[in-house]
């Protein structure tokens, strides 16, 4: 009996943790690269500030160049308008003053003064022509009139929009810029090449915005992954003759590593050594640049290299997060992010 109702419990509880079980909500395998990443904490960091800043910086320079582009297109067409405007406006102002001058009297004139019915008719159709024409020339100009309105207050619309995105810009600079002297970033010279290369673009969304890209693409350095965007980066940066060493995914850690949105570009050729210097430390000074200058193609997010860090938002800052290590002073490798 007591072996009866022991096997009864077992089997309650095991009923109990199935039904648990099935009962609780599901959720992502422990750290799966491809979950979203939360980033809607209100207690952000200094660093997440400056990410922030950026990003948000970015979203601005995206819509303000979009606008700008609008605006240019319907400049180009208002000035279409205007030429098609000019000779219509020339043949309305000689139909308003013949009728000014005449008050349809010449018309009805013509037509009492015809000699037979046949010549009176030919007389009606030409001066129905003429109508019909006056009328094409008077509604074609109302129509052009009201589309040149409609074209002026759409830019007006794009100018008003793009005053309202620098001042987003300025503020996002500002704010930035606060976070890195927290940080205790004052600003830098900087590594600039006036010679770097050109990258191809990355894909941006229709309205010039960078669409939002999930870890998916196999990280050739690891078993992680990385973003279309920063393998697209990784390829042109390739592709410009910066072919050394380079490891993007990891786990955990700072930066967007993680995250598949950023990778390390080693000085050296074969791998992550010491303080960089010579051409090693040449290479890595024209890698930067070559991020810098592309930093609109790519949708850079900050560049760390040799103790110092450029952002969109404000340029380029002495960079103070390292420990006195070539790793995290960053005097190995070129750090790169990107939105």
């Amino acid at each position: 009996m007591i072996n009866m109702r022991r096997r009864a419990a077992i089997l309650l509880a095991a009923v109990l943790v199935t039904v648990g079980a099935w009962a609780m909500p599901a959720s992502a395998a422990p750290g799966d690269p491809t979950a979203p990443p939360d980033e809607g904490s209100t207690n952000l960091t200094l660093g997440e500030k400056l990410e922030q800043a950026n990003r948000e910086w970015l979203d601005a320079q995206a819509i303000l160049e979009a606008s700008k582009k609008k605006q240019a297109e319907l400049a180009e067409q208002m000035a279409a308008m205007q030429r098609e405007m000019a000779p219509v406006q020339e043949s309305v102002n000689v139909i308003a003053a013949a009728s000014y001058r005449t008050g349809g009297i010449r018309i009805a004139a013509a037509l009492i003064t015809t000699d037979s019915p046949d010549q009176f008719m030919d007389r009606a159709v030409l001066v129905n022509t003429i109508a019909r024409y006056n009328d094409r020339q008077i509604g074609r100009l109302k129509k052009l009139e009201a589309d040149l309105a409609a074209a002026k207050q759409a830019s007006d619309a794009e100018v008003a929009k793009q005053q309202a995105q620098t001042d987003i810009m300025g503020k996002k600079k500002k704010d930035a810029e606060t976070a890195l002297t927290k940080m205790g970033n004052g600003k830098a010279d900087g590594y600039v090449n006036a010679n770097s290369p050109l990258a191809n673009p990355a894909p941006r969304n229709p309205d010039g915005s960078w669409p939002a890209e999930k870890c998916i693409i196999d990280d050739p350095t690891t078993k992680g992954c990385i973003t279309p965007r920063m393998i697209h980066s990784v390829k042109e940066a390739r592709n410009a003759g910066f072919t050394r060493y380079y490891s993007c995914f990891r786990p955990s850690g700072p930066y967007e590593h993680p995250k598949g949105r950023a990778c390390d570009f080693a000085a050296q050729a074969n791998g992550f050594g010491g303080v960089a210097s010579g051409g090693d430390k040449t290479y890595g000074t024209n890698l930067a640049a070559f991020f810098v200058k592309n930093a609109s193609a790519l949708g850079v997010l900050y560049v760390i290299w040799f103790r110092q860090v450029w952002t969109p938002a404000a340029g380029w800052h002495a960079y103070s997060g390292g420990n006195g290590d070539p790793s995290s002073d960053h005097t190995n490798h070129v750090h790169l992010s990107v939105y």
